[in-house]
């Protein structure tokens, strides 16, 4: 669990009674920098004024040259100490009031949030929304319908100013907020660090990993004393608690996953995947680029726009042709089109959702190489096979239902040599993170189908060869980075 420490500048501020998590004089915790030595405390910084060079300005700029998790940051401080540093933000706040207002909210003229939590019903989201921004303990939005989407001010709140029915209210908040979730089971070894595992409950059939596997990855990081808790899409605002992010649901640039990424790099954090790799990978018209340029082998392929020649293409690429949106996955979104009416009913209607289309020629295999790449080096090798009577090696049924073919794990060092360079090369051009390449063996050579940027990861496929080894090692590739950041190592 979180080891909380609750920073004040007078005792009458807030007392240890009213919390079970340990209350500090501001001036001690400066003075003292052995006082948490060997630990990483979440600092929750409650000084009476959060101004440059102020007392509370220096706990939090103390906490983060510690190594210390620490609410709020110097950062937002500094962001929210003049309007026009965090005019960034009020687009995205102003949309939230305009949603609240539409549904019956009501016409206040300034909200209180502490902890993510609206005072008054009805401005959940907007609460959430302005602490995804601002990771502040309390804060106040002041509303104008004058002025630029509707918010005039946005300003951190010192506990010293809480007084009745509001003071009682962030008491409670704060109570929720640090009440944490539930962990694994502590293990003899004292855990250094805290990585989060981001998973959506809502994928059943295509999340990346499965809840046992999962399970397994926080066996084994406790041993290696890492302390894994498994959080959901609605814990952004508690993201900052931990050290690392683990993502382990289906990314894309356009929802939650991409969010979370963007504020772990905000926060310093090593995380898998980063959003580099996210917009790198999840983009085919990308990859294909990229490929090429480094001389690297993939299917003919070309790129389509309305204005194409669509039956200069069909000839030029054969019967069948594989037609693929940019940024689909798990097989989705893809069409083998056999004559050329095909394919120009399947370009028209993936024409709906984008302004590019990806025309493949067609490699048929039994199987799909995958190559595990980690930090620019292969972790694991499997064959895919072909869902029974399919091309691909998921069958999407017509009622959302998905067909596998099985699966075949060898030791990296068993796998053609070939297909393993061409996977590492690949995967470098893309950065250090963890990447599944998908390439096929023909009688032409090696061709790269694709790279991901969250691939599967099981225990009993992916881990099958490895087994503990393979989690071994990714937790590994966290700890190298927060010791790196720590000063600890080179």
């Amino acid at each position: 669990m979180t080891d909380w420490v609750i920073l004040v500048e007078n005792a009458n501020d807030i007392s240890q009674a009213e919390t079970p998590h340990k209350v500090l004089r501001v001036a001690d915790y400066i003075t003292r920098p052995a006082l948490f030595a060997g630990r990483r405390p979440y600092i929750l910084n409650l000084c009476r004024s959060y101004g440059y060079q102020s007392e509370g300005y220096y706990a939090s700029l103390l906490a983060e040259a510690r190594g210390h998790r620490v609410s709020p940051s110097v950062q937002t401080m500094v962001e929210l100490s003049a309007k026009g540093l965090y005019n960034h933000a009020l687009p995205d706040l102003g949309e939230r009031l305009r949603e609240a207002r539409a549904k019956g909210a009501p016409e206040v003229e300034s909200l209180f949030v502490a902890f993510s939590k609206p005072e008054i019903a009805g401005y959940e989201r907007l609460a959430r929304e302005v602490s995804d921004w601002f990771r502040v303990p309390a804060l106040e939005v002041e509303f104008d319908p004058a002025a630029p989407h509707g918010i005039s001010r946005v300003r951190m709140v010192p506990p010293q100013k809480l007084k009745g029915e509001r003071r009682d209210f962030f008491l409670r908040a704060m109570e929720t907020y640090t009440s944490g979730r539930i962990s694994e089971p502590k293990t003899k070894a004292p855990a250094k660090w805290a990585l989060a595992v981001l998973v959506d409950p809502n994928e059943k059939h295509t999340a990346p990993s499965k809840p046992a596997s999962i399970k397994r990855l926080a066996d084994v990081a406790a041993k290696m004393g890492v302390e894994v808790e498994i959080i959901d899409p609605s814990d952004l605002t508690s993201l900052a608690e931990f050290d690392a992010l683990f993502i382990r649901a289906t990314t894309q640039i356009n929802n939650y996953t991409y969010k979370f990424a963007r504020r772990a790099e905000q926060e310093g954090m090593p995380v898998i995947d980063d959003t580099h790799s996210m917009i790198r990978c999840t983009n085919k018209v990308y990859l294909k680029e990229i490929l090429e340029k480094a001389g690297l082998p993939i299917p003919q392929t070309e790129i389509l726009d309305e204005k194409s020649d669509l039956e200069a293409v069909f000839n030029k690429l054969g019967s069948p042709v594989v037609l693929k949106t940019p940024d689909g996955s798990f097989g989705s979104n893809m069409v083998k089109a056999r004559t050329l009416e095909e394919l120009k009913e399947g370009v028209k209607a993936m024409f709906q959702t984008t302004a590019l289309v990806i025309a493949q020629e067609f490699v048929p295999t039994k199987f799909d190489w995958r190559i595990g790449v980690l930090n620019g080096e292969p972790l694991y090798a499997c064959q895919y096979k072909m869902a029974r009577g399919h091309w691909q090696i998921v069958k999407h049924g017509p009622d959302g239902k998905t067909t596998e073919g099985g699966f075949k794990t060898v030791a990296v060092e068993d796998a053609p040599p070939a297909i393993v360079d061409a996977a590492v090369r690949s995967a470098r051009l893309i950065g250090d993170g963890l990447y599944g390449v998908d390439l096929k063996e023909t009688d032409r050579g090696v061709m790269i189908i694709e790279i991901n940027d969250n691939p599967s990861i099981d225990h009993d496929v992916e881990g099958a060869v490895l087994k503990d080894e393979l989690w071994r090692r990714l937790i590994s590739w966290f700890s190298t980075r927060l010791e790196q950041r720590m000063g600890r190592i080179a």
